[in-house]
């Protein structure tokens, strides 16, 4: 039930992308009902796939792993047997979760408040501040991170925990971020291609053709009726994407769909057969109550599809209902349009989450559906992305817990019931928590606001939803960025001869770990997170899933989880601690020395782009027209 409330961030994420970058508040009703109705919808698809999702013993869910080392650590659970079997330090999980949490709790003060520049580690940066290539090479805000050292444990977990993740899955990110930034992107931004070099190396904001931030509400206002005004649009500016931001967040996200499909087609087939085949048995059980018979772990009957299906029609409801009463631009075809896109998608994401703990963006894929569709019209195209992509990751978090349940022997029923329950409290909590934060935080979702409150997720949404709400597929690609259209070719075919070598090698270990899915989409974080974070978490992660679990099987296998629970919690309550004790209080109010202003006075924190803009003051194309 807890677990939920994380969950809502991503809903929270595009309501506060609709209030606060495009000024439109809908009011509290909408905020909860369109919650409430994106929560119904990844339930319900976890409940419909779950024969194929969940059940099986092969998808082992990693990210469980770590919640239920941490639930029987703090119960005492299994402390003898634990100890008989590992031969390694004799200390106790308990004793070893206190440890490591307290001391990381006390550290986390420097990194977040006393000594911000150990987070920001790019001591390269601060011997020539002013060095463009330095920075950018270096450089862990704008930069590429090529020296990825930090002290802050939320920047190496930005992905999430890195010890929780496999080894395989984590080499592919790697060659992933190996590839894809530090040898195509670089060779593309000093090229200069799609104009690149006058902006930023990485940045989560997108530019006009004078290399400032794009300034939206030149083009969509609240005048204009949130659409796109074509006149004002070709008397502005194209929109300019930083390099990783154009690579990344569209060329690979392109590739990434059509290899997701290949890859599931090729490599998964008989699990989602057997799982098809599975649903039918479901759902003719499901006229008495029970699903199949009873749940074998617990000895219990198990949740009949049908109470999935009266939530699915509750899910629909609420949805087109939210769109259709409050003035947000989707009718209820994109709503059924968008939950669409959903199921299809819905499996070969959980396979991948399921084996490697890493989350595919399908994103870009209901983003330019909205834009042909609903075109010009930006909040049609923030809801559909929620209801189409947002929903499948909800529901990827509830197929984990349902793991969970399994694990712990839990009753089907019993979690159908707290699972329901949370999402109404995690729901009220988590708009309560956004309200407030509205209302009480000072500057919030700008670049000025205290303790890192910038909003990047719902920036990094806001940009995106500009280039295909507002502008639209069509004026985007005529504009500056066709061979982004050939990613998807690309995506598709890659995924064929590593099959068949794979089929003619059976015996290479290299070849099954490759992943064509994780390779391609593995860095769907960036932006906004950097090179410094990618960085970080492959080095930790490899020591630790790799290095100590094949020197020191018996510690890895004992506290490894144990550890990543203790540093996961202590970052987390000394995070709230300290914004509510320090900055919030403003306690923190002129506190300023070296260590918390060495790290800005660079060009990586600037972000400094590598050309100068030409003179005239702007650069590019003339705009295509409307």
């Amino acid at each position: 039930m807890s677990n939920l409330s994380i969950y809502v961030r991503l809903g929270a994420d595009v309501l506060t992308e609709q209030q606060k970058f495009y000024g439109y508040a809908a009011g509290f009703g909408f905020q909860f009902t369109i919650t409430l109705a994106t929560f119904l919808i990844g339930f319900c698809l976890t409940g419909v796939c779950r024969a194929i999702a969940v059940v099986p013993r092969e998808l082992i869910w990693p990210g469980v792993l770590s919640v239920t080392t941490l639930v029987t650590t703090l119960h005492g659970i299994g402390q003898k047997d634990t100890q008989a079997r590992y031969d390694t330090w004799k200390i106790s999980r308990y004793a070893f979760f206190t440890l490591v949490f307290c001391v990381s709790f006390c550290w986390y003060w420097f990194p977040d408040f006393i000594f911000p520049a150990l987070s920001n580690f790019n001591f390269a940066c601060w011997i020539k501040p002013d060095s463009v290539v330095l920075n950018q090479l270096t450089g862990v805000t704008s930069g590429m991170g090529l020296i990825p050292i930090t002290f802050d444990w939320s920047q190496v977990s930005y992905l999430g925990s890195p010890l929780l993740v496999p080894s395989w899955a984590i080499l592919n990110i790697a060659g992933s971020l190996v590839f894809w930034i530090w040898i195509v992107a670089v060779a593309c931004y000093y090229s200069n291609v799609w104009y690149t070099g006058y902006l930023p190396f990485q940045s989560s904001s997108v530019f006009d053709n004078t290399g400032s931030t794009y300034n939206a509400s030149k083009i969509v206002n609240v005048a204009s009726g949130y659409q796109l005004d074509v006149q004002k649009y070709q008397e502005y500016s194209p929109v300019y994407m930083p390099v990783t931001y154009a690579l990344n967040m569209f060329g690979l996200s392109f590739a990434t769909l059509t290899a997701l499909l290949v890859w599931v087609a090729v490599e998964h087939r008989d699990v989602i057969q057997t799982g098809l085949r599975r649903i039918p048995q479901l759902v003719m059980s499901s006229t008495t109550g029970w699903t199949q018979s009873t749940d074998r772990r617990t000895g219990t009957p198990d949740v009949p599809v049908w109470w999935y299906l009266v939530c699915s029609a509750l899910a629909l409801f609420l949805s087109i209902f939210a769109v259709e009463y409050w003035a947000v631009e989707l009718r209820w075809y994109g709503v059924l349009l968008a939950c669409a896109v959903a199921l299809v998608f819905y499996t070969p994401l959980a396979l991948i989450y399921a084996t490697a703990n890493l989350k595919i963006n399908i994103d870009i894929l209901c983003r330019i559906i909205a834009g042909l569709v609903f075109d010009g019209k930006v909040l049609a195209n923030i809801w559909f992305f929620d209801i189409g992509y947002i929903t499948t990751i909800k529901g990827l978090y509830f197929a984990q817990d349902m793991k969970l349940a399994y694990y712990c022997n839990i009753p089907q029923k019993s979690l159908f019931i707290v699972q329901l329950t949370g999402m109404l409290f995690g729901t009220l909590a988590s708009l309560l928590t956004l309200n407030w934060s509205f209302a009480n935080i000072t500057d919030v979702c700008t670049t000025s606001a205290p303790n890192g409150f910038s909003c990047p997720y719902s920036r990094t949404h806001f940009n995106t939803s500009l280039i295909w709400g507002a502008i639209g597929p069509r004026r985007f690609f005529a504009d500056n960025y066709q061979a982004l259209l050939y990613f998807p070719i690309l995506g598709a075919l890659l995924g064929v001869p590593i099959y068949i070598l794979r089929r003619s090698l059976p015996s290479s270990s290299l070849l099954r770990k490759v992943h064509i899915p994780l390779f391609l989409g593995g860095l769907n974080y960036l932006p906004p997170a950097t090179g410094l974070n990618y960085a970080s978490w492959v080095l930790v992660g490899l020591f630790f899933g790799w290095y100590v679990k094949k020197r020191m099987s018996a510690w890895w296998g004992k506290y490894n989880f144990v550890l990543s629970a203790a540093l996961d919690t202590s970052v987390s309550v000394a995070g709230v601690v300290i914004f509510f004790a320090v900055y919030f209080s403003g306690a923190s109010r002129g506190f300023e020395w070296w260590g918390t202003e060495v790290y800005k006075d660079t060009c990586d924190y600037k972000g400094c782009a590598y050309l100068r803009v030409p003179e005239g003051g702007k650069f590019g194309p003339v705009v295509a027209g409307g």
